[in-house]
């Protein structure tokens, strides 16, 4: 009985949505509540899921205007708190013993309550103070319950008006429901938690306060609990320039160094303690980079810099964005387009998000479709920009991200961040000498599997064909010579792997085996060959 209700009280809300919009939008109806907030007001009723549905939409800033991208953005859980004795038995259920044993002290009042939990103060038996962060009882059979609804109801409306079908809603459905089971389980915020303990262990700017003692569960969390401040505290003002510098430097850091970020940087998640270390919360959305995404990333802001339209359409399409058939032409006058309007800024008003959004609007979104850990970096980058600008509104954001970002190549390419006709050779130069040894190793993973064959076939030349095959096997021979010179090279210059004393054994290893086949070169080559 609970879901028909369920069913009819969705499906009257969302279809009395887009019968009131189709009025508005044909003139049927005039004044009253934009579409946009209406649109989060409805999400808003309907609860849980339908909440997180319009947080998930607002990352998707290449398909939705900026007034919908905004107003769903502002949604929050409006709910109260659940029974202290039901927060007591899921705690009991999930440890297999009564709070009383585990903790000296345990707040019945929560600290704050959301949609899908609340969270207890509590101490552990040596005094420690920790928060408790226990899952609604039931809300898994209600989010699944509503995805199902949802589906539902996005299959008929796609039947009603088959257009829609180019946005892809049940992509997008399918995709807040993949993220709304991750954020249910506790299991994959603690391993989220231990992860960044790592990247910012004995870090002098950032902490991170860990698991305690592995109590965890799908359902219950128990975590430490850092006193601190708001980062946008008014008592923290005269500090904000230094906060600024440390939050970019941070979150460069974790783009392009270890691949993995706090995808929901808002002020309500960041805290300064009192040693003046940022203090990051709340680990249910983050965000990964593989290194591919994150040299490609790195490549997209350093042609941003550079203001090279070309450079960025390449990087666009390199980061597997592009859907569909991509029209060159209109990408490209719209970068140029981009590059000029920034070209008029200030440095200081200059927007990495913002750009990023801007291009993957080109063409009205129709040729861009944002891979989800690259929507999860929109939204940390939009919401790191406008808390470093809140903190040191004069702050430089092309000095911070970008330089700090280009610098990571200017070390190693010899670029300097500014104007450089040469910055994408360099680059490039760059990549290529990284993925050189990696390309190698799947040649001679080929060589080794398939061989190399080059058949000619003619009538009366079977001693060409024998001559070209042989020639043919010296070439490859060769060239797999060539490379492992190159890879033992790169291997003696970076020190890599196993050493005998300063001495990489990988590189020797390299050198003996490239030595052995230019002896087997040279010793073919002197031999004569036979012709029948």
């Amino acid at each position: 009985m609970h879901a028909i209700v369920r069913l009819i009280r969705i499906n009257s809300a969302l279809w009395g949505y887009l019968l009131w919009w189709g009025a508005v939008h044909v003139g049927l109806l005039r004044g009253g509540q934009a579409p946009a907030q209406r649109l989060a007001a409805t999400l808003e009723r309907l609860g849980t899921t339908f909440i997180k549905l319009g947080q998930g939409l607002s990352l998707h800033r290449e398909l939705l205007p900026d007034n919908y991208v905004a107003a769903l953005a502002r949604l929050h859980d409006r709910v109260e708190p659940f029974a202290f004795e039901e927060a007591r038995a899921e705690i009991a259920a999930s440890f297999g013993k009564p709070p009383e044993e585990m903790f000296a002290t345990l707040d019945p009042t929560p600290l704050a309550a959301g949609s899908i939990a609340q969270v207890h103060r509590a101490h552990m038996p040596d005094g420690r103070p920790v928060i408790v962060k226990v899952r609604r009882p039931g809300i898994r059979r209600q989010v699944s319950e509503d995805i199902r609804i949802l589906r539902w109801f996005v299959r008929s409306v796609q039947w009603l008006l088959p257009a829609l079908r180019r946005a892809g809603p049940l992509d997008l459905v399918e995709e807040l429901a993949r993220n709304l089971h991750q954020e249910l389980d506790f299991c994959r915020e603690a391993d989220n938690i231990r992860r960044f303990e790592e990247v910012f262990h004995d870090s002098p700017t950032v902490y991170v306060p860990g698991v305690v003692d592995a109590l965890y569960t799908e359902w219950v969390i128990v975590q430490e609990m850092s006193p601190g401040v708001r980062i946008d505290d008014p008592s923290l003002q005269a500090r904000g320039p230094e906060l600024a510098t440390h939050l970019v430097e941070a979150y460069v850091h974790q783009f392009f160094v270890a691949g993995v970020f706090h995808g929901d940087p808002h002020p309500g998640n960041l805290f300064v303690l009192e040693d003046g270390r940022i203090c990051l919360h709340d680990f249910g959305l983050v965000g990964y980079l593989d290194r591919s995404t994150r040299a490609n990333l790195l490549a997209f802001m350093l042609a941003f810099v550079q203001q090279d339209g070309a450079w960025l359409l390449d990087t666009f399409v390199e980061l597997g964005i592009v859907a569909g058939t991509l029209d060159h032409r209109i990408f490209r006058s719209g970068m140029e387009e981009v590059i000029r309007d920034y070209a008029r800024k200030p440095l200081k008003d200059w927007s990495f998000g913002e750009a990023f959004v801007r291009v993957a609007r080109i063409g009205q979104g129709r040729n861009a479709r944002l891979p989800h850990h690259l929507l999860v970096l929109m939204r940390a980058i939009f919401l790191m920009e406008s808390t470093v600008r809140r903190l040191d509104p004069q702050f430089n954001l092309m000095e911070g991200l970008f330089a700090r970002a280009g610098a990571m190549v200017a070390a190693q390419t010899g670029a300097d961040g500014g104007a450089d006709a040469t910055a994408r050779l360099k680059y490039e130069s760059l990549i290529a000498v990284q993925q050189m040894p990696t390309e190698l190793a799947r040649l001679l993973h080929r060589l080794r599997t398939e061989g190399v064959e080059l058949s000619v076939r003619h009538h009366g030349l079977d001693a060409l064909h024998g001559e070209l095959a042989r020639g043919s096997s010296r070439i490859a021979l060769a060239l797999v010579t060539l490379g492992l010179y190159v890879a033992a090279s790169l291997l003696m210059q970076h020190s890599l792997g196993p050493r005998w004393g300063e001495t990489p054994m990988l590189a020797v290893l390299g050198y003996v085996a490239a030595l052995w086949l230019t002896w087997r070169l040279v010793r073919e080559g002197l031999q004569p060959h036979r012709h029948d």
